[in-house]
């Protein structure tokens, strides 16, 4: 581990070294990659320079332990060198995190789509629940969200709604959210008060850049459309609306939340864009769950991953087996300790890999 911190640290400074380079300075695209790539390795360095100062006064103060006369002060180094070693061992923990192979998706803003599956108005009611969460969850971290297609419906919920949320690392924090989502609870519109089970669907992409994806514009048809709102009625007479079909794969977008054509092909583009990567990806993915197969992470979309049960307050992870009495919390937007759990259960899997 030590060696390949020692690496990693001489990279980091060969890095500082290159973005003061004028020639490096003059290209936009090498130095785009040069500080992206410092910017990976800030938090591991920062831990090992910590790490490696503990050590060194760790050191000294077994050395004075041992020259040291005096009762009193030979008490207060044995402190120091207990407070030191608890700083090292949990320095070491951090760094063995940090080492692990990181998803590079997880520093990148995400499309997400939420859409009412099994369950009629009552499953468009629980998407709109899980949409609100999101934006809730989304805002206490301090991002952006930016919806990009909506489809109501007259009681209130979504049949469908794709958004997309732009902030540092949003995608490392939820991707975790990928797949059927189940509700148990009484709908107000039920006189019987039975408990209904529906379902939603979330999607969550990672955006996809220019250069990871090689869309050609002979590869899209591009129609467009009056927009219309519920019921079909037409609520614009220009054709602003816009539907791209990308040919090879048969992905198809329809955006029409913008007035202007223009804005909704520019929207269309990055969901596209995002989905043809994101089939690549999934591809990649099953490829790799047939040799090994993580109990966490953003594979079959088609599997139930949480239930949020309304008469108990309860909310249930099913991959990791964890449940929590918070469920009002949570639709709140304090997502943050189910979000932990999965993150530390998807790092506990690495580790437990590695060594095999």
């Amino acid at each position: 581990m030590l060696d390949r911190l020692e690496s990693l640290e001489a990279r980091y400074d060969k890095l500082n070294e290159l973005l003061s380079d004028p020639e490096v300075i003059n290209d936009s695209k090498k130095l785009r990659e040069y500080s992206k790539e410092q910017s990976d390795l800030q938090d591991i360095i920062t831990a090992y320079r910590e790490y490696k100062t503990v050590v060194t006064e760790l050191d000294g103060a077994k050395e004075m332990l041992e020259e040291e006369q005096d009762e009193e002060m030979r008490e207060m180094v044995k402190m120091e060198i207990t407070e030191l070693e608890d700083r090292r061992d949990t320095l070491e923990d951090e760094l063995k995190i940090l080492l692990l192979p990181k998803d590079p998706n997880d520093d990148k803003n995400v499309i997400m789509e939420v859409r009412g599956a099994a369950g009629g108005d009552e499953a468009a009611l629980f998407a709109g629940d899980l949409y609100r969460m999101y934006t809730r969850y989304a805002e206490a971290q301090g991002w952006k969200i930016d919806v990009m297609e909506s489809n109501t419906t007259g009681v209130g919920g979504f049949k469908e709604v794709i958004f997309m949320i732009n902030g540092k690392g949003a995608y490392s924090k939820l991707k975790y959210e990928n797949g059927a989502h189940r509700v148990q609870r009484v709908p107000e519109t039920e006189s019987g008060g039975r408990i209904h089970t529906s379902t939603a669907t979330v999607v969550v992409m990672p955006e996809a850049e220019d250069v990871e994806v090689d869309v050609h514009e002979k590869d899209i048809r591009v129609d467009t459309f009056a927009s219309s709102g519920p019921g079909g009625q037409s609520v614009n007479t220009t054709m602003s609306a816009v539907r791209l079909t990308h040919v090879p794969t048969g992905i198809v977008v329809s955006i029409q939340d913008e007035k202007s054509q223009i804005k909704n092909k520019e929207k269309a583009m990055k969901v596209l864009r995002a989905r043809i990567y994101d089939k690549f990806q999934q591809e990649a993915q099953q490829e790799y769950d047939q040799t090994r197969k993580s109990a966490v992470g953003t594979g079959d979309r088609s599997e139930r991953i949480r239930t949020y049960n309304f008469p108990q307050n309860r909310v249930t992870d099913h991959r990791i087996g964890l449940t929590i009495q918070k469920l009002d919390q949570i639709l709140e937007g304090k997502l943050d300790e189910v979000i932990d759990a999965l993150i530390i259960e998807e790092q506990t899997n690495k580790m437990e890999q590695l060594g095999e």
